[in-house]
This record gives C-alpha cells, sequence and structure tokens, in this order.
C-alpha cells in the first residue's frame, strides 16, 4: 500500500486505519444496502478484521436483518450512528464503507454487485465488471487477495 488510509465516522469518535491495501473492493446495489445507507448503492472494501486497526472509540455491532432472513452485524460509532464496516457471518472479513474514509476517492470498485436492483439512472463505468447478483471471486480477485483469504480462512476451516 503506497498511501496510509484513515477514516471514521461523521462526529471523529471512531477513528481507524487500513493496515494495507483491501482485499477487494464492491459496489453494491442490493436493496439492502440502499435501505441500510438510504443511498443508491454502498462501496465495500473487503479486508481481513486485523488489517482494521481502531486508533479511538469503540464501534458498536448491531445486528440487522437481510431480506434473505439471514442478518449481518454492521458496527456504527455508539455516538453519531454512522456505519463504519460489516460483518456478513464471517469476523475475520470487515467490509469497510467507503465512504467512512477520509479520501473515499482513493479506491474505485472491483466490481459491480447486485446490479439487477440498481437504480436505472446509475450508468457503470465499462471496465468495472458488472454481475446480477453475486460472482465467482475465484475467477475475479486477485491471486494475491484469494491467498491472504485463504490464510485467515484456515483458522476457521481446521474446527469443522
Amino acid at each position: 500500500m503506497s498511501v496510509q488510509r484513515e477514516g471514521g465516522c461523521a462526529c471523529g469518535a471512531v477513528r481507524y486505519r487500513l493496515a494495507s491495501d483491501p482485499l477487494f473492493t464492491h459496489c453494491c446495489h442490493c436493496l439492502n444496502c440502499q435501505r441500510q445507507t438510504g443511498s443508491a448503492f454502498v462501496i465495500n472494501l473487503l479486508i481481513e478484521a486485523d488489517r482494521v486497526e481502531l486508533l479511538a472509540g469503540d464501534p458498536r455491532p448491531i445486528e440487522v436483518p437481510r431480506d434473505d432472513g439471514s442478518k449481518q452485524t454492521i458496527f456504527r460509532c455508539p455516538t453519531c450512528q454512522v456505519a463504519v464496516f460489516s460483518e456478513y457471518g464471517r469476523p475475520e472479513v470487515r467490509f469497510v464503507r467507503g465512504g467512512t474514509l477520509d479520501e473515499p476517492s482513493s479506491f474505485e470498485p472491483d466490481v459491480h454487485i447486485f446490479t439487477r436492483s440498481k437504480l436505472p439512472w446509475i450508468v457503470l463505468p465499462a471496465p468495472a465488471p458488472a454481475f446480477e447478483v453475486y460472482y465467482d471471486a475465484k475467477a475475479l480477485w486477485p491471486a494475491a487477495s484469494l491467498e491472504r483469504l485463504k490464510a485467515i480462512m484456515a483458522p476457521a476451516n481446521a474446527g469443522a
């Protein structure tokens, strides 16, 4: 990573630093993300949980229902309630909200997902792949990111 990336909530009570570049960056257009953010989509930087270094504050985990009946955990600032990152059943991987970075333009999406519910006035950029639902990570992620993911999932799979 060439530039140290930091971010935080709106009030500044929660601050974090990314210890490396993310594994992969999603632009998610699903209805859950639209509802939870109040926006047309969300930018999520997928990164190992231990590479999200908390500098200040302690985000509060809130379980949120999803349309498919599952739950996700959104970590919010206890003061201003801004969502800083999420977990989707795997605490080893965090989905850092790109909009909470001090410089949100420092990452572009690697992929657009759940475009079946994309708002019709959103025009997707040509170079980024887009999928109506999800995609095959093994086919799209860089080899180095797949190796990093394999390394953090190995301990979780060892007890299975």
